[in-house]
Formats: C-alpha cells, structure tokens, sequence
C-alpha cells in the first residue's frame, strides 16, 4: 500500500497523547456513553467509572497495526511468543508466572502465538476482498482529527483516510452475517456521523464513509459497507442533539440515568 501525503488537518500521535488530549476535548466514544446515560458519562470523566480493556480490546488494536499499518509498525508496537521452558522444550502457558514475567519485560502489549494467527488469518481475510484491498491500498492510518464541532473541541481518530475514498473504519466481528445488526446495536453510524462532521469542520469538505469487517474465526469472511448519506445525517442531527444536552448538563451540573420517570411496558 501507499501512503499519500498527510494533510495539514490530520496528526500521528501516541494512544497516550490521544486520550490525554480526551481530558479536554470529546471524542465519539464519549458522546455515546453520554447518549447512553448522562450520569454514566459524567462517572467515567470523573474517572469513578474506569474504562475496561478486555483481551478482546487487545486483539482488535493488534489487528488493526497490522492490517492497515503493515508488519513492521505492528513488530514495533507488539510482542509475539513466550518464554520456553527448557526441561520440555514447550513455551510456557499465558497463565502461568514465568508467562507473566516475560510479558512484563517485552516493555509493550504482547499476544500469543495463538493470538498472533488469528489476527494474521484476519489480515488475509481482508486482504483477499478486492473491494477492501482496493480502499486501503492508498491511504492514511490512525490520523487524528481536531476542531469545534457544535461549540464543543471535538477529536477523533480516523482508521483510514483518503481523500477520494474518505473515511474507511475498520471493524472486527464475531460472524459477518450479523454485521449489520451488530453496527446498529453499537451505533457505529453515529460514531461514524462524528468522525465526518469534526473531519468536516477541518477540513471543508464532506467525505464518504466505509465500514471494511472482518470476522474473527474461520472461513475469515470480509465485506465492506458504504454508509449512506441517508443514515449519516440522521445520526448527526441525533449527534447534535446530544452535544446540547451536553452543554445543558454541564452548565447545570445536572447528570441523570434517563430513567427517572415511569415508562409504559407493553407486551405486544
């Protein structure tokens, strides 16, 4: 793959320096858990509520180095393998002491062999899809946006840029057939609806968006999704919606559930 020039609008910068900046400014994933419950969001800025990073988390990031950074970032920001034991001459099991003390020098994230396969036969899946390799054959990985967005300083980190093909967002998933169950459920749209309104606002001008996912077992299926202009402007006005609310609950210091009064059950 190529990379063209990075545009003025997007920077490269650590995890570390993004989610500092996150302190200051909101990301997609924040307005989510504020549309969610209000008191939610307010628990997790005041860090009440930490963030959780399960081994699933770590497999996605992973994947993502791999497939849209390539091989050598991915050595780079990861380590594979363990410690063998020299009596059998089999490496060590990820739960036992000696594991956790390799893993604890490496000084990064570290997956298994077992680990490392399955984000490899990922890579492959989507390379093997004309359709997405075509969109990620030139590109732009991990740039983070900033800029005002609905009054507010807003960020995102977008997976993959191009000018012509947009915003291309990868996904990883259980089994493809559900894909687009699953997107609704996550509200992928509207974080999408975010990522092109602060990219917007940065840069001038409305882009595509792209879904590219993967599953995460055999036979590996790809597919890619356009997301329709039609469901990006109604996730952005919900979006915008949100943000006022925001701004409401922040000048009132107010933070309810969304389930303070009585809701109507019905069978049917």
């Amino acid at each position: 793959m190529t990379t063209p020039k990075k545009p003025d609008f997007l920077i490269r910068e650590t995890d570390a320096e993004y989610r500092e900046k996150a302190k200051t400014h909101l990301t997609s994933h924040q307005l989510a858990d504020f549309r969610r419950c209000p008191l939610l969001f307010w628990q997790k800025v005041q860090g009440l509520v930490p963030d959780e990073d399960r081994p699933a988390y770590l497999l996605g990031r992973a994947s993502h180095v791999l497939i849209l950074e390539g091989r050598e970032r991915f050595d780079a920001e990861y380590a594979v393998g363990g410690p063998i034991n020299t009596r059998t001459g089999k490496p060590y099991g990820a739960n036992t002491q000696a594991y956790a003390d390799w893993a604890a020098a490496q000084g990064k994230p570290v997956l298994t062999d077992e680990q490392f396969a399955l984000i490899v036969n990922m890579a492959t899946g989507v390379r093997s899809h004309r359709l997405a390799l075509d969109l990620l054959s030139d590109g732009i990985a991990e740039g983070v946006v900033r800029a005002e967005y609905c009054g507010v300083p807003c960020q995102a980190r977008l997976d993959w840029f191009h000018p012509l093909h947009g915003i291309v967002d990868l996904k990883t998933c259980d089994d493809l057939t559900w894909f687009e169950a699953d997107a609704r459920r996550f509200q992928y749209a509207h974080q999408m609806a975010f990522y092109r309104a602060v990219l917007r606002v940065a840069a001038g001008g409305a882009f595509p968006v792209h879904f590219i996912a993967v599953e995460k077992k055999p036979p590996f299926r790809c597919g890619v999704w356009q997301v329709s202009e039609q469901a990006l402007a109604i996730c952005q006005l919900d979006n915008e919606a949100a943000v006022e609310r925001l701004k409401q609950c922040k000048a009132s210091d107010s933070w309810p559930t969304g389930y303070e009064e009585v809701r109507f059950f019905d069978y049917v």
